[in-house]
């Protein structure tokens, strides 16, 4: 029974571990697609800047 306490609890350390990494570019670039940005940069200047959705979608039209 210790042996697979030991086990459970080595299994819930790595999943913890993996749900509180920071994702990377590429996924941060694709869920910002989902919200209607360009990349994650454009979403970050939409968050924090001057900057709106709506630039994403102006000019070359």
């Amino acid at each position: 029974m210790e042996k697979k306490r030991l086990a459970l609890r080595k299994l819930m350390e790595a999943v913890e571990k993996e749900l509180l990494r920071k994702p990377n570019r590429k996924t941060l670039d694709r869920l910002s697609l989902l919200a209607g940005f360009q990349d994650w940069d454009s979403f970050q200047d939409a968050l924090h800047g001057d900057a709106d959705g709506k630039t994403n979608y102006e000019g070359g039209a």
